[in-house]
């Protein structure tokens, strides 16, 4: 069973390393079109089941580098590049890094390039948290948002790996206040 945050010690002031687990150009199998993956390193939530389990540690991989984000802008301005994908880890506990590079995407392409985010955190939980996780939040088009439950796994699923995970249009919810429901990617199928 994933654990629940706290929002007193789970900050990325006090757990993150600014670290990166991985990061892939080209890839077709993190959101819609092809994207630049970014896997941070580090999570809390330790959900059972997670396909990234090596990714807990906050010092797994290697530290993040101007250089590796002055890749990842190379690798966004490519034609074929829909966006980027923060995953992880935890991309709302390694805010140094995720909001870095998200940053630096939106002064760079603006709009024309979509950012989507997976997390163990459900919505409600990122808005009354920290700063940090709020910004981020609104920097982002596509949220994936909600622990990963290994008894409601549905391999069916597009973008997601369990049945309460939810598919948010990131900005419409900030304008609304509440959770928006991107109903056209929750009803795809792998």
């Amino acid at each position: 069973m994933a654990l629940e945050p706290n929002v007193r010690t789970w900050q990325a002031t006090k757990v993150s390393h600014s670290y990166v687990a991985d990061y892939k150009p080209f890839s077709f199998v993190d959101g819609e079109g092809v994207r630049c993956s970014l896997y941070v390193a580090g999570c809390l939530f330790k959900c059972e089941g997670c396909y990234n389990e090596a990714a807990w540690s906050f010092k797994y991989g290697s530290p993040y580098s101007h250089e590796l984000e002055d890749r990842i802008m190379k690798d966004l301005a490519h034609p074929s590049i829909q966006g980027l994908s923060l995953l992880g880890g935890e991309p709302f506990l390694n805010t140094q890094v995720a909001l870095s590079v998200a940053r630096r995407a939106r002064a760079e392409f603006g709009g024309t390039r979509d950012i989507w985010a997976w997390t163990g955190y459900r919505y409600e939980e990122l808005v009354v948290d920290a700063d940090d996780k709020v910004e981020l939040l609104g920097l982002l088009d596509v949220l994936i948002d909600g622990r990963y439950e290994h008894d409601n796994r549905d391999l069916s699923l597009a973008h997601r790996g369990s049945t309460n995970q939810r598919v948010l249009d990131a900005r419409a919810s900030v304008a609304a206040g509440s959770a928006v429901l991107r109903e056209d990617l929750m009803a795809l199928r792998a």
